[in-house]
């Protein structure tokens, strides 16, 4: 349901706003796309590397409840990251190439096929090159990035819904 929900919410916000953009900002928004897929990629791949017991040592530092929970829950965070935000933001960065080349107004049939097939080679090659990295990074730092993600999602707005929505569920058990 989730995944369905944000390919929606970013597909609008891509069809809405790739069209309109100048080539030199959509391969910006492009790049953007590939970057963010490559990261969390990473960050599930170090969560599923990583055996939460390695935290021990930071138990006192911010963020160590959550990337215990992360540890704990690594196929649902695997997932997220992996499939769900990398593969939408896969998809969008595939979807931005299209609209790159047809911003271009290539009018010329030979042209537009390559320039195509170039840019989508491009946007795929990126992804599989910036993927790759990461994951050999990830890999090796799986502590680092772990903890690090997980001090960042506990600043984020994200964590304080979560904390109204455990309050809210703890009171609805109680009465």
């Amino acid at each position: 349901m989730l995944s369905i929900a944000l390919s929606i919410v970013f597909s609008v916000v891509s069809q809405s706003l790739f069209p309109s953009l100048p080539v030199c900002l959509s391969l910006f928004v492009i790049v953007f796309f590939i970057v963010v897929s490559a990261i969390f990629d990473m960050i599930g791949i170090a969560v599923t590397s990583l055996d939460y017991k390695r935290l021990d040592k930071y138990k006192n530092q911010k963020g160590y409840n959550t990337a215990v929970y992360f540890c704990k829950n690594t196929n649902k965070v695997s997932s997220f990251c992996g499939d769900v935000v990398g593969d939408i933001c896969g998809i969008l960065s595939g979807a931005g190439g299209v609209s790159l080349v047809v911003n271009m107004h290539l009018y010329n049939s030979n042209l537009y096929f390559i320039v195509t097939c170039l840019v989508s080679s491009l946007i795929a090659g990126l992804t599989i090159f910036g993927k790759a990295i990461m994951k050999g990074y990830a890999v090796e730092n799986c502590v680092n990035i772990v903890m690090k993600t997980a001090s960042i999602f506990e600043t984020t707005p994200i964590m304080f819904l979560k904390n109204i929505f455990n309050k809210l569920k703890k009171n609805k058990k109680n009465s």
